[in-house]
């Protein structure tokens, strides 16, 4: 089977885990000014999230309830999850949870977290997915960390879908750095160009992953990327 990743939009995706069958990762779709997705139409076996705030969180839970599948995210969070009705399972930092297609590891991501109403969500996250052997770093809203170096080093991610529009998180320079310490074949930039504060200009963006010959896939919501 063919990898495929469906940008949705912000630091949104739909990962293909069977020909007509997939997850989601931070559905963030309404609301997103960006976002091409039809959840409805969609077969979702697992929705993960990284953390509480609401352009990450985002449908989870509608989406959840909607299509009955579980929320897979930090236990104080699933716990919130859980009080509005969805399924939910809590990981914390350092968890693994296996499926029939691989597994997932939660990794730490330094950021802050609360819910959509402000209340404690517990630690954010990064998620590690390994879907069929091939390993994708999510990182979640995240600053350049030395944790990349141990991540990079320990569990050798192939693609790493990371954030370059500063403000929140880390930048395009940062995430440059981010990328040789995780040591991936591919990187897919996100959370950029949805807001104002988050704008990067795309050329500026290739160039800096080209110019230290890192890969880079930049994609537009809707479009996808095959390994």
């Amino acid at each position: 089977m063919i990898l495929k990743i469906d940008y949705i939009g912000h630091s949104a995706f739909f990962i293909h885990t069977d020909v007509n069958r997939g997850i989601l990762v931070d559905p963030f779709i309404t609301g997103n000014p960006k976002a091409i997705f039809d959840f409805a139409g969609k077969e979702i076996s697992e929705i993960f999230v990284t953390h509480g705030h609401s352009d990450h969180l985002g449908d989870a839970i509608q989406i959840a309830r909607a299509k009955q599948v579980p929320i897979y995210t930090v236990f104080e969070l699933a716990n919130y999850c859980a009080q509005k009705g969805a399924f939910a399972t809590g990981l914390n930092i350092g968890g693994k949870f296996d499926f029939n297609w691989g597994w997932v590891k939660f990794l730490p991501a330094f950021h802050s977290n609360s819910t959509p109403e402000g209340g404690y969500a517990g630690m954010s996250s990064s998620i590690l997915f390994n879907i069929g052997g091939t390993k994708i770093y999510h990182a979640g809203d995240n600053s350049l960390n030395s944790e990349m170096k141990l991540i990079g080093d320990v569990y050798k991610p192939d693609i790493a879908c990371l954030p370059v529009g500063s403000c929140y998180t880390m930048d395009v320079q940062d995430a440059v750095i981010a990328a040789k310490w995780l040591g991936v074949k591919t990187v897919i930039p996100m959370h950029y160009n949805t807001f104002d504060a988050i704008n990067v200009d795309t050329n500026l963006l290739f160039n800096a992953f080209n110019n230290e010959n890192i890969s880079i896939s930049i994609l537009k919501p809707g479009e996808s990327f095959e390994l």
